[in-house]
C-alpha cells in the first residue's frame, strides 16, 4: 500500500509543477508584464512588437469617437474610450457603506504586485506571488517527502512485539483528532482546486463541469471551515498539556528523531517534532489560517467588510494554508507509511510496548513508574486486535 500511495502523491505533484511551468499566470515575467503592456504608449509599443500601433494612428478620421473595440485594432491595450465613457456619463454601484458608490478602489500595493488600483494589486499579488510560490511549495513538499521515502524507506520496528499494550490515544482524542483530519483534507482538497485547479483541471474537464466544482467545493469549504477552527480549538485544549518543550526533548532533537538513520533518541509522550508542529502548525498558522477564514465567511462580528479587509484577508488566509498544507504533509506521512506502527496508535488508541520503546521511551519510563496509567479511558473498553509484526 505504502509505495502505490507514494507514486500516486509524486503522480500529482508532478502534474501540479508542469502546470506550473506552462500556466503564464504562474509566470512572474510574464505577469509582471501584462500590466506594462496594457499602460504603455504606443511609441514603447511600436518598438519591435507586432502588434503596435501604425504611425499616425492619433490622426486618423474619427478617432476620438472610436469604440473600444476599433480603437484595440489601431492601438492595442488602449482602452481610453471605454474609460472617458465611464467619466461622461452617471453611473451607479449596489455596493453599501461605506464603499457606496465607489467603482474603482484607491491605489495601494500588496505583496509581489505594483503600486495600482487594490483590485489589480490583488490580483498581481494572486499571480505573481501566491499560486507560483505555493504551488511550488507543495509541490517540493511532496516530492521530497516521496524522494526520502524512495532513499531512507519506511522507518521500522527494531524489536517484535511484546503483546503487552498500551493506550495512547483514548477514544475521546482520537474522535478529536479524526475530526480534525477529515475537516482538513476537506478545505486543503477544495483549497488546491479553487487556487491551482484552472492549470489542471479545467483543460481537462471543461469551463462547465469545473465552474460547477468549483462552486460547490467553495460552498463545502466555507462551511466547513468554521467547523475545522472548533474541532481545532478542541485538539489545542486536549494535548497541550503534553506538548509543552521542554529538556527532555533536547535527546530527541541531539538525533533528528532517527529519521536519517541511527537510534531515535528517547522522547516523552509527544517528541519535539510533534511538538514543533503542535505549535507552529495547528497553533500559529492554524489560528491565522480560522481567523482569517472567519473573516471571508463575514463572521466576525464588528468588521467592515470591504473589499480592502477582504483581500488582505484573502492573502493571508492563503499564505497561511499553503504552509500549513506543505506542513501536514510531513505530518500525514510520518503518522501512516513513514513510521511502522504509527498509525496503530490513532486507530485503535494502543501500541505495543516495543514501539514505545523505540520511539518514546521517556514516556514509557513514565508508565512504568506509575506516573501515567497504562489505560487512561478505563478497563471497560476492550483492547485491541495485536498489532502486525514487523517483516523480516
Amino acid at each position: 500500500m505504502a509505495r502505490p500511495l507514494v507514486s500516486l502523491l509524486l503522480a500529482a505533484a508532478l502534474a501540479l509543477s508542469g502546470c506550473l511551468i506552462a500556466s503564464p499566470a504562474c509566470a512572474a515575467g510574464a505577469s509582471s508584464a501584462a500590466p506594462m503592456e496594457r499602460t504603455a504608449p504606443p511609441q514603447a509599443r511600436a518598438n519591435g512588437r507586432s502588434d503596435a500601433a501604425p504611425p499616425g494612428a492619433a490622426r486618423l478620421p474619427g478617432y476620438l469617437r472610436q469604440s473600444n473595440a476599433e480603437r484595440a485594432k489601431v492601438q492595442p491595450g488602449n482602452n481610453a474610450p471605454m474609460w472617458r465613457g465611464i467619466k461622461e456619463q452617471a453611473g451607479f454601484t449596489s455596493l453599501p457603506y461605506p464603499e457606496a458608490g465607489v467603482l474603482i478602489q484607491p491605489q495601494t500595493h500588496y505583496a509581489g504586485s505594483a503600486f495600482t488600483s487594490a483590485g489589480e494589486a490583488w490580483r498581481q499579488s494572486r499571480n505573481r506571488l501566491l499560486i507560483p510560490v505555493g504551488g511550488w511549495l507543495l509541490v517540493i513538499a511532496v516530492l521530497g517527502l516521496a524522494g526520502f521515502f524512495l532513499i531512507r524507506g519506511k522507518i521500522r520496528m527494531e524489536h517484535k512485539p511484546t503483546g503487552r499494550k498500551l493506550e495512547r490515544f483514548t477514544p475521546s482524542e482520537r474522535f478529536i483528532h479524526w475530526t480534525v483530519a477529515l475537516c482538513f483534507v476537506v478545505l486543503a482538497v477544495s483549497g488546491i482546486v479553487m487556487m491551482f485547479g484552472k492549470f489542471f483541471l479545467l483543460p481537462l474537464i471543461g469551463g462547465a463541469l469545473f465552474g460547477w466544482l468549483a462552486y460547490g467545493l467553495k460552498t463545502i469549504h466555507n462551511f466547513v471551515g468554521p467547523l475545522f477552527g472548533v474541532a481545532l480549538l478542541l485538539v489545542l485544549v486536549t494535548f497541550i498539556r503534553d506538548n509543552i518543550p521542554s529538556k527532555r526533548d533536547l535527546a530527541w532533537l541531539a538525533t533528528a528523531g532517527g529519521i536519517f538513520g541511527g537510534r531515535e533518541g528517547p522522547s516523552p509522550r509527544f517528541n519535539a517534532g510533534e511538538k514543533v508542529f503542535f505549535w507552529t502548525g495547528w497553533l500559529f498558522l492554524g489560528a491565522i489560517a480560522v481567523g482569517s477564514g472567519l473573516v471571508l465567511d463575514k463572521l466576525v462580528p464588528d468588521v467592515v467588510f470591504t473589499r480592502g479587509v477582504m483581500q488582505v484577508a484573502e492573502i493571508v488566509h492563503a499564505s497561511a494554508t499553503v504552509v500549513l498544507m506543505a506542513m501536514s504533509f510531513a505530518h500525514i506521512y510520518l503518522g501512516t507509511i513513514g513510521v511502522e506502527g504509527a498509525l496503530d496508535g490513532m486507530r485503535t488508541g494502543y501500541v505495543d510496548e516495543s514501539w514505545a520503546r523505540q520511539h518514546h521511551a521517556l514516556w514509557l519510563d513514565d508508565i512504568n513508574a506509575g506516573k501515567i496509567p497504562a489505560q487512561r479511558s478505563g478497563q471497560s473498553v476492550q483492547a485491541p486486535v495485536p498489532m502486525v509484526k514487523p517483516k523480516s
